[in-house]
């Protein structure tokens, strides 16, 4: 007897194939797809992170550099000054060491001592405030005493214990004066 083959309807075996096998294959492709963009997203995850972290180096670089660049200029500010100031002391050292000198000429090097104290200001820029008959100025002066004087104007500097100082816009220090006023307008 002649086996008998099961058979299938004609064509159901190569279209069921190229069903299945278009089915596979769109799936690889999708896969494969997916694959390659998160490959890609995570090489430009890669990439940003890496730039992130050497800006934040770098500006870390940046921030120590300018703290250090800071404190060398105020070292250096104050260095200029000090080495303006010099002369000035090895003058008045040599006044000091000059005790043979007569009164008038002790004064007189006292007084170019003063000079050049003062022009050593002046080329840095300090200017003193602060004089007799000047008006009174709560920002500026600093009144240490009032004085009942019906002779002055009211707010007005009859005396000036220390002159102030300012570099610019910026008090150095204040000048310390007597104020006048008057006993009857103060109590008006």
């Amino acid at each position: 007897m002649a086996k008998k083959k099961e058979t299938e309807p004609k064509g159901t075996d190569k279209k069921n194939e190229k069903i299945n096998g278009e089915k596979t294959d769109n799936v690889e492709i999708e896969v494969e797809k997916e694959v390659s963009e998160a490959e890609s997203l995570a090489s430009q995850l890669k990439d940003v992170n890496d730039r992130l972290l050497r800006t934040l180096a770098e500006y870390d670089n940046f921030r120590k550099r300018s703290q250090k660049e800071k404190e060398a200029a105020y070292s250096d500010s104050k260095a200029l000054v000090l080495a303006e100031l010099l002369p000035v002391m090895d003058n008045f050292e040599r006044a000091a060491e000059n005790k043979n000198a007569s009164p008038e000429d002790y004064m007189k090097g006292i007084d170019m001592i003063y000079n050049q104290f003062s022009e050593v200001f002046k080329k840095l820029g300090v200017e003193s405030f602060g004089e007799k008959g000047d008006s009174f100025d709560p920002n500026l002066h600093n009144a240490v005493m009032h004085e009942d004087d019906e002779n002055e104007k009211e707010n007005v500097i009859t005396d000036v214990f220390s002159k102030g100082y300012k570099l610019g816009d910026k008090i150095l220090r204040p000048a310390m004066v007597t104020v006048s006023y008057t006993h009857l307008r103060a109590h008006e």
